[in-house]
Formats: structure tokens, C-alpha cells, sequence
């Protein structure tokens, strides 16, 4: 049985919706049984969201206005992804707690499930000591939404079935979603497909609530991107959005494997034991290539492309093409007009090719290289130093304007920041995390030794410790039970 069906609560006790930058996962609120009156009343007034399906309480105006159109928000992205429209049963409440600078609680984010004369409805309580961080709460509303989506077509009654949104799905939706308003970065998906991702595909469906709450920053990022891209191959697929929407009614409540579920509803992934890792692959090379119609190139970019573009080819008495920087050219002179011109002939093609994409202030450049290549393949060569040297300077100067722009917008960030961006946020909770926790002390003779290794390089010698030759005493002897090195030979 995979680990995110061993992990996965009961319906009467959802998971919490999943949060990143927490130190621990975030525990589900148990189902309240109202008696006999009802519902409880929620102190403060509320908003009702557009579609009716989002009512919010406590906090200011303000803050509930904008929640509300945050979660409406939120849910017409996953509409648009998968190509229906509006049908809510079961309405979600969400209810504001604390303010903007509270400490932090154990979670900022969790959800219940309240069921009254058998109707069921969905509560959010959000902690506004972060404020409204909007890709933690979209990231909430989805997860609410795929237990909506469960709980509509009859996932709810039968109190002996398990609910669990896998971290997967809900952030491949809010991936998916930032990828299609071009909100996402290219270069997480080209790194990825490069170095052969962080997770495997089988591994990446069984992550639970607590693992991905314990992911760091880089892996969450990773994990993001990687569940983005499975999620867009899921609905490229030839059944597109209708085996997708089929998909989506039964995932939260699936007590199956996961790739079970995704064939039934995906035949082409029957093909073979691989093909959802083939179509998953596919998809991150094709989401992290460049796009030479739309994607520009920054300035460090446009130099590499630039300089590796500035190539005259020579031909050897042998008839081997060698490759010669544009700083060869006088080496031209004593060929025809036809050679020269099949030697600088790739130059000029990479040129154009490089003008559709290269940094915008650089195509005045790559225009005067290429009249002066037309220039040495006339041989009017009167002036080529003198301009080669002009373009080289002018780059120079470019990439120094460059990198001194980018300094003084890093300073300008520090320097007038009035809050935490929140990046190191989960490694600070996990150097806290470890100091808080209980220490566990190894007793094997390697462990005592290290231990004792350690006292001396890090903290100093004790008292009872006399310097040694070289100020740190004498050092422990190694324990007579250490397993042998397994040497090379010499």
C-alpha cells in the first residue's frame, strides 16, 4: 500500500489544506458535530464571494473583500483549465483569525469539514500573521475544491471512505494555472529537464501532506514545476479535458494506486509501463525550450550567442572546415570573392537567427556586423579594424552598464524593503527545528569518538585538557572496534 494512502485521513478529519514554507504539516481540524441548533453563528459580518460558493468572515472589509475575489479567482483559473462551468454543491466558509505581525501559529492554514442534518460544508481558517499570501491561499482553495468535487458526487456518504487531495495534483492545477497567465518561469522547466529532475515520477505521486510540507524552498520549487508539468501532459492528452474532469471527481477519493486512476481515464498511458514518465518528460523539454517567437534573451545570454556566432569558416588544402574567430579576417585576403563569401556566409545566418531573440539594444550591433562581413567578402577592408574595434568596446560597455543596472536594483531592494520576502523562511524554522528538538546520542565507539573530536575542534579545550603540540590537546585514540577501510590497492 503506497504511503499517501497510508497517510490519508478519514473523511470526518480532512488533511489540512497544504501549505509551503511550514515546519510541519499542517494537522486537519476535526469534523464539529453541531447539536441540535445548527450551524454556529460567526461572529462579524461577511462577504459572499461572486458565485456564492465562498463566505468569509472576521478580519476587516478590506481583507474579506480581497479573500473573496482571491478564492473566486482561484476556482475560475481550475474552471478554465478544465473547460466547465460553475456547478457548486457544497459551499466553503473561510474564516479570518489574528492580524498582519501576529506570531506565527503552528499552521496558517487549515480546513474541516462540517456536517449538519447531512449536509456537508467545507471551513478554511487562514491566520493573517503573513497577511494574504496569495499562492499559499490559491494553493488552499484548490485543494477545497477537489474535496467539493468528491463530496459532489456522493464521496460523502459513506463515512467509512477516505478523502485525501494528493499535493501533486492541487499544486500541478495552481502550476498549471501560472504557467497559462505566463506567470511562471521557463528556466525552472529547462533546468529541470536538463539535470533529470529531483523526483521520480512514482515517487512524486506518493508525496503525502507532511513530506511536502517538509520539502525546502529548492525542492519545493522542484516539486512545483514537476507537477505543473505532469498536470498539462494530463490534458494534452488526446481525451483532453473531458478524461481530465472524469479524473478530477474520483482522485480526492481514491484509495487505488494512483497511476491505476490515471490510466482509467487516460487510455493512452496503457501502452506501456512508461509512457506516463515518456509524456512527462516530453512535456518539461518542450515547456523549458526556448521560444525564438516570444522569449527575449538577457544581455550575458546575447554575448555568449553573440561571440559564438562571430565564426568565419576556412577551408584547408585537405578540404577540412575549420572554425577561425572574425578576428581572422585578414586571413581572407588572398581568396576569392566566392570563397570569402561561403566563409562568412554561417556568420551572417547565425546573425539573423540571433536578431530575432538577441537583448533589443544589441541589433543596431549585430546590423554593423553584418555590413562589415559584406565588407570583407567585397575585400573593402579599409576600415574593418577600426569598426571591430568600435563594436567590441561598445559591448563592453553594454555588459558593464548591464551588471551595474543589476547592482543597483539588488541595493534598491535591500535597502528599501520594509518586510521579509520569506525565502529563507523554512530554513530558519528548520535551524530552529533541530534545536528544539531532542538530541539523539549514538553510543557505538565511532559516534563517542566523533563527539569527542568535536569538543575539541569546536568548542574549545576543557580544563582538564592540556594543549598539545598544536593547542588542541591530545587527541582521543581511535576505538579498537572501527569496521575496516575499504582501500584501493596502491
Amino acid at each position: 500500500m503506497s504511503s499517501l494512502r497510508c497517510r490519508t485521513l478519514w473523511l470526518l478529519a480532512l488533511v489540512a489544506a497544504p501549505l509551503a514554507a511550514q515546519d510541519e504539516a499542517p494537522r486537519a481540524i476535526e469534523v464539529a458535530e453541531p447539536a441540535g441548533d445548527g450551524l454556529p453563528e460567526i461572529a462579524g459580518d461577511r462577504v459572499v464571494s461572486k458565485s456564492g460558493q465562498f463566505r468569509v468572515s472576521g478580519g476587516d472589509s478590506l481583507l474579506r473583500a480581497s479573500v473573496a475575489m482571491i478564492a473566486e479567482q482561484a476556482k475560475e483559473e481550475l474552471l478554465h483549465l478544465t473547460g466547465e462551468e460553475d456547478d457548486w454543491k457544497v459551499p466553503v466558509s473561510i474564516a479570518l483569525h489574528g492580524q498582519q505581525g501576529d506570531p506565527l501559529p503552528a499552521k496558517t492554514v487549515a480546513m474541516r469539514l462540517v456536517i449538519v442534518d447531512g449536509v456537508s460544508e467545507l471551513r478554511l481558517d487562514l491566520h493573517l500573521s503573513r497577511g494574504i499570501e496569495q499562492a499559499l491561499f490559491k494553493h488552499a482553495v484548490t485543494a477545497a475544491l477537489l474535496y467539493e468535487r468528491a463530496l459532489k458526487h456522493g464521496a460523502g456518504k459513506d463515512p467509512e471512505r477516505k478523502l485525501a487531495a494528493p499535493p501533486w495534483l492541487t499544486e500541478g492545477l495552481c502550476e498549471a494555472s501560472r504557467w497559462r497567465l505566463n506567470q511562471s518561469d521557463r528556466a525552472l522547466y529547462a533546468a529541470l529537464f536538463k539535470n533529470g529532475g529531483l523526483f521520480k515520477l512514482e515517487d512524486l505521486l506518493e508525496i503525502d501532506e507532511r513530506e511536502y510540507s517538509n520539502l525546502d524552498g529548492a525542492s519545493r520549487a522542484a516539486f512545483r514545476v514537476s507537477c505543473g508539468a505532469l498536470t498539462m501532459a494530463l490534458l494534452e492528452q488526446p481525451q483532453g479535458r473531458d478524461g481530465f474532469r472524469a479524473f478530477l471527481t474520483e482522485a480526492a477519493a481514491f484509495e487505488g494506486e494512483m497511476p491505476t486512476l490515471l490510466r482509467r481515464h487516460f487510455p493512452e498511458l496503457n501502452l506501456s509501463e512508461t509512457s506516463l514518465a515518456k509524456w512527462w518528460a516530453l512535456q518539461l523539454a518542450n515547456k523549458g525550450g526556448l521560444n525564438p517567437l516570444t522569449d527575449i534573451l538577457g544581455i550575458a545570454d546575447t554575448e555568449t550567442s553573440l561571440a559564438g556566432a562571430l565564426r568565419l569558416h576556412f577551408r584547408t588544402p585537405e578540404g577540412i572546415i575549420q572554425e577561425k574567430d572574425l578576428a581572422a579576417w585578414p586571413e581572407l585576403a588572398d581568396l576569392t570573392e566566392q570563397e570569402r563569401a561561403l566563409a562568412a556566409r554561417p556568420a551572417e545566418e547565425a546573425l539573423v537567427r540571433l536578431s530575432y531573440r538577441c537583448f533589443p539594444s544589441y541589433r543596431p550591433l549585430l546590423s554593423e556586423y553584418q555590413l562589415v562581413l559584406a565588407d570583407i567578402v567585397k575585400g573593402e577592408t579599409k576600415d574593418v579594424e577600426q569598426r571591430l574595434a568600435g563594436l567590441a568596446e561598445t559591448r563592453t560597455t553594454m555588459a558593464a552598464k548591464a551588471e551595474r543596472a543589476r547592482d543597483y536594483l539588488d541595493w534598491f531592494e535591500i535597502t528599501t524593503a520594509r518586510t521579509t520576502s520569506g525565502a529563507f523562511d523554512d530554513y530558519l524554522r528548520l535551524k530552529e527545528h533541530l534545536k528544539s528538538s531532542p538530541r539523539r546520542t549514538r553510543k557505538d565507539s565511532l559516534s563517542k569518538y566523533l563527539d569527542r573530536m568535536d569538543a575539541i575542534f569546536d568548542r574549545g579545550l576543557g580544563a582538564e585538557q592540556p594543549a598539545g603540540m598544536f593547542g588542541f590537546g591530545d587527541l582521543p585514540p581511535l576505538p579498537d572496534d572501527l569496521p575496516p577501510l575499504d582501500l584501493p590497492p596502491p
